[in-house]
């Protein structure tokens, strides 16, 4: 049967057009005031030249090559794209504030055993779009996320399937049989899997890390605490040396000192939470290059999470820490959704309870850019405005090294040369 050559409709063409890769287009960025986080210092009249995706030159007498995009920000800050190094991007709880952290883990459980693999990943799908909304344009996401559904939304976000930030992803979080499950019971122990992987055991240890990094894992989350027990300092250092033969970093959920000392002698990479971390332990900590990722909520962010006692605990905390020099990155933990908010602008609020223990703007910033890419592996990258990095890079009206507020109030967001937001 003799057929006609297929040509596609005017509005299949249309589609295919929209949905194409960019052609490469010269943009040339305008810039009132711009920051540069790690000297903590701004130039006024720059000019930012980008293309394919990358910062190409940076100057106040640029020339725009033919064909290029100018982009006028001459009455804002210039920074680069914020970085969020503690997010759940796949996971969204009603918390329905105040009930408790035994009630919060309850609705996690629910989420492992009742949500398909599939709404996880479209939760991540929205989250993502609502961070990068906000000017975070990298962020690290640390499980909680199914049987791999983050490994997927990085891979779809790479593809250009839709926009979304940077993510590093960690698959499920590794941990002592149970995990941070209290509920379970010992006719169905395994029902906390796959939002954990259980390892007790050297080999076991070994083969979760193994399995992580085969499915996608870009860095290591394991829970040394949260039980009766804890992995030991060897336990640690097991997981940690076979993270690195993968070239990948190990971050350590860790709720107690004593969980915290054990995360900082195994050697992580990062240290989350340490809710109460003495000055003993957070000396330990800088002695071995560790990361502090506090997670540090607001008062009203506590109630949420039904952790109504830790905003004055973290404050205490994140005052002990820059007392002792510490090195630290920028992290949330947000998983709730509140009326009038996005996951981006409730991350983006949590700089509020750094303002509280004493943090300058720019100290702030750092933490958001500079401190944050460091810890990632990603500052050859990202987290700042140079030649040779990606173009990401956001936009606020006022000084945020004066004022941090202001990083609240980003409304220009490209992403690897790509405007998201105007």
């Amino acid at each position: 049967m003799h057929r006609r050559p297929w040509s596609p409709s005017p509005a299949l063409a249309l589609l295919a057009v929209l949905t194409s890769p960019a052609l490469a287009q010269p943009t040339l960025i305008k810039a009132g005031r711009l920051i540069d986080p790690a000297t903590g210092t701004a130039a006024a009249n720059q000019q930012i030249l980008i293309d394919g995706g990358l910062i190409k030159a940076v100057g106040s007498n640029l020339v725009a090559p033919p064909g290029a995009e100018v982009i006028d920000l001459g009455d804002r800050s210039v920074f680069p794209g914020l970085i969020d190094a503690h997010t759940h991007l796949c996971l969204t709880l009603a918390t329905q504030g105040g009930k408790g952290l035994d009630e919060l883990l309850h609705r996690l459980l629910s989420a492992t055993v009742l949500e398909t693999n599939a709404r996880r990943a479209l939760v991540g799908v929205v989250n993502a779009r609502e961070m990068l909304a906000s000017g975070f344009t990298t962020v690290r996401d640390v499980g909680n996320s199914g049987n791999y559904a983050d490994t997927d939304l990085r891979k779809a976000i790479e593809e250009g399937m839709f926009p979304g930030p940077t993510i590093l992803n960690s698959g499920p979080i590794i941990g002592p049989l149970g995990a941070q499950f209290h509920a379970l019971q010992p006719e169905r122990p395994g029902l906390g899997e796959p939002e954990y992987l259980y390892a007790d055991t050297a080999e076991e240890m070994r083969k979760a890390v193994r399995k992580n990094v085969l499915f996608g894992a870009k860095v290591i989350k394991i829970v040394i605490d949260d039980q009766k027990y804890l992995y030991s300092v060897e336990d640690v250092k097991v997981l940690v040396a076979e993270a690195a033969r993968a070239g990948v970093k190990v971050a350590a959920h860790a709720a107690t000192e004593a969980g915290v000392r054990n995360a900082a002698e195994g050697g992580v990479a990062s240290i989350e939470h340490a809710y109460d971390a003495s000055t003993e332990a957070l000396q330990l900590m800088k002695k071995h290059n560790i990361y502090l990722v506090g997670t540090d909520f607001t008062q009203l962010a506590a109630h949420e999470m039904g952790m109504d006692d830790y905003h004055p605990r973290v404050v205490a905390r994140l005052k002990r820490a820059k007392a002792v020099g510490v090195s630290m990155a920028y992290g949330t933990d947000i998983v709730f959704s509140m009326p009038g908010q996005t996951r981006g602008t409730l991350s983006a609020e949590g700089i509020e309870s750094f303002r509280e223990a004493g943090f300058s703007g720019a100290e702030i910033l750092r933490l958001m850019t500079t401190s944050a890419a460091k810890l990632l592996g990603v500052e050859t990258q990202r987290g700042a405005i140079k030649p040779g990095m990606a173009a990401d890079i956001v936009a606020a009206p006022g000084d945020p090294l004066a004022d941090a507020t202001v990083i609240r109030k980003v409304n220009f967001v490209m992403k690897d040369g790509k405007v998201f937001r105007r």
